[in-house]
């Protein structure tokens, strides 16, 4: 694990994915970046760092992940318990409806080129949370 200092340098990013496989793509691509990343499976662990991580700058989330709630309506929660934190879901599989999104809340379907990614995730994050 690297020093938590250099946390304070790199936007922090929370990822949401329950496929480990798509979960290692995620974090190369974001490290890459020059992200600080954070990883749960499901909602419910998302929730338990949310909590006790206030870096925590925006969240990457997939719709379709095991447990009580999907990515929307944890983009919800999350849009309504920390509305300072960015949020960007993604799927393969499922569009948004409407209401569907909360407000200040994107979303982009898979396949997702990495610069596409990348950039849709500095778009959401609070500016601050960005180096200069």
């Amino acid at each position: 694990m690297k020093p938590r200092g250099e946390i304070l340098t790199h936007p922090v990013v929370l990822l949401v994915e329950d496929e480990p496989l798509v979960r290692v793509l995620q974090v190369d691509i974001l490290r890459d970046a020059q992200f600080w990343v954070v990883e749960a499976q499901d909602a419910d662990e998302a929730f338990d760092i949310l909590k006790s991580r206030p870096e925590i700058n925006a969240v990457l989330t997939d719709v379709d992940m095991p447990g009580s709630i999907d990515g929307f309506e944890f983009a919800r929660l999350v849009r309504q318990g920390w509305p300072e934190v960015g949020v960007l879901v993604i799927s393969g599989k499922t569009l948004p409806g409407p209401g569907d999104l909360p407000p200040g809340t994107s979303f982009l379907h898979k396949p997702i080129r990495p610069a596409a990614l990348v950039d849709a995730l500095r778009q959401v994050m609070p500016a601050k949370a960005l180096p200069v």
